[in-house]
C-alpha cells in the first residue's frame, strides 16, 4: 500500500477547521452539562455537539484527501477552501442560533431574522456540496495512492456526495405543510427531518433519529461518512489479502454500502422508525446482506484457489 503526500501537505484551511471544530465539541459538550434548556426536545447543545464532531471528522479527512491529489492543484485548493469556509459558517449559525438565542436553525421561518439564517445556512450547505461534488469528479481523474485505497476514496466520495444530497429531502414541506401553504397561511416551520411524525418526539438515545416514525437524518449520516469507512475497510483488506484481492472487495463493500444507503432512505420515506422494521425491509435488508456476504466469501475463495473473478466493466474507476 503505497499513498504520496504532495510537496504542500496537507490542506492547511480544512486542517485548521478540524481543529477547531475539536476545540468547539469541548465547548459544545461543556454545553451540554451545564445548561439544561431543552429545544424540540433535545438538550440545547446536543445539536452542536454532534455537528461539531462530524464536521472535525470531515475536515481532517477532506484536507488529507487533498494531500494526495496531483492534478488542478489550485482548483483543488480552492474547492477545500470553499468546504472550510462553509463548515466555519454553518458551524457559527449553528451555535448563535442554537445555542445563543435557543431557536431552531433548521427549517425555521418564525421571524425575518430566523428566515434569514435559514437561508444563509441553505446557500452553504448547497455550496459545500457543489465543492465536494467538484473533488469527486477530480478524484476520478487520478490516482490517490494504491489502487484499492484509490477505488476506495473515489467510490467513497461518490457516496458521499449522494449522501449529502439527501440532506436536502429535508428541506422539502411534509404534506400537511404544503396543505397549508396552499391554503395561504404562513407557516413557522417548514421541512423536517422526520416523517410521518412530527420533529422532536423519541428517539434514539444521543443519536435521537426518530424511533417513532422515518428519519432522514439516517441515510444522510450514514452516506456522508462513507468516505471514512471505506478507505479504513480498504486498508483492511490490503494487510489481510493483499492488493489485487483487496481492490474487488472493495468494489464488494462499497456495493453493499450504497445498496444500505438506498434501504435506509426507503425505510424513512415510509415513516418507518429504523429499530422497528417491517417485513419488507427485513426481507430486502437480508438479500442486501446475503448478496454482499455472499460475493465477498466468493472473491476470497477464488483468490485462494488461483481463479480470478471477472473484470469489472467499471475498472477504470479503480485503475484510473
Amino acid at each position: 500500500m503505497k499513498i504520496t503526500v504532495t510537496p504542500q501537505g496537507w490542506h492547511r484551511p480544512l486542517l485548521v477547521v478540524a481543529f477547531l471544530m475539536a476545540g468547539l465539541s469541548v465547548v459544545a459538550a461543556a454545553g451540554l452539562m451545564l445548561d439544561d434548556r431543552v429545544l424540540v426536545g433535545a438538550p440545547i447543545w446536543l445539536k452542536p455537539l454532534k455537528f461539531t464532531i462530524s464536521f472535525a471528522i470531515y475536515a481532517g479527512t477532506l484536507s488529507w484527501l487533498l494531500s494526495v491529489t496531483r492534478r488542478a492543484p489550485r482548483t483543488t485548493w480552492a474547492m477545500g477552501a470553499v468546504v472550510a469556509a462553509g463548515l466555519v459558517i454553518e458551524i457559527a449559525l449553528i451555535f448563535v442560533q442554537i445555542g445563543y438565542r435557543g431557536r431552531m436553525l433548521h427549517f425555521n421561518q418564525s421571524t425575518p431574522l430566523d428566515t434569514d439564517f435559514t437561508i444563509v445556512m441553505a446557500f452553504t450547505i448547497y455550496a459545500l456540496w457543489g465543492a465536494t461534488l467538484a473533488i469527486t469528479i477530480l478524484a476520478m481523474t487520478q490516482r490517490l495512492g494504491g489502487r484499492a485505497v484509490t477505488l476506495a476514496l473515489r467510490l467513497g466520495l461518490v457516496i458521499t456526495v449522494i449522501g449529502l444530497a439527501l440532506g436536502m429531502l429535508m428541506v422539502k414541506p411534509t404534506a400537511e405543510q404544503q396543505a397549508a401553504i396552499d391554503a395561504g397561511q404562513h407557516l413557522a416551520i417548514v421541512g423536517g427531518h422526520s416523517v410521518g411524525v412530527p420533529d422532536g418526539g423519541p428517539g434514539l438515545p444521543f443519536l435521537t433519529w426518530s424511533t417513532t416514525g422515518g428519519d432522514l437524518r439516517i441515510p444522510h449520516f450514514i452516506g456522508i461518512h462513507a468516505l471514512q469507512l471505506l478507505p479504513l475497510l480498504s486498508i483492511l483488506f490490503i494487510r489481510r489479502f493483499g492488493e489485487r484481492v483487496a481492490g474487488r472487495l472493495v468494489w464488494v463493500a462499497a456495493s453493499g454500502y450504497a445498496g444500505m444507503l438506498v434501504l435506509l432512505t426507503w425505510q424513512a420515506l415510509r415513516a418507518q422508525p429504523l429499530v422497528r422494521p417491517d417485513w419488507a425491509t427485513l426481507t430486502a435488508l437480508g438479500f442486501l446482506l446475503l448478496a454482499t456476504v455472499g460475493s465477498g466469501y466468493a472473491v476470497i475463495r477464488r483468490a485462494k484457489h488461483g481463479r480470478g473473478p471477472v473484470e469489472s466493466v467499471f475498472v477504470f474507476v479503480g485503475k484510473g
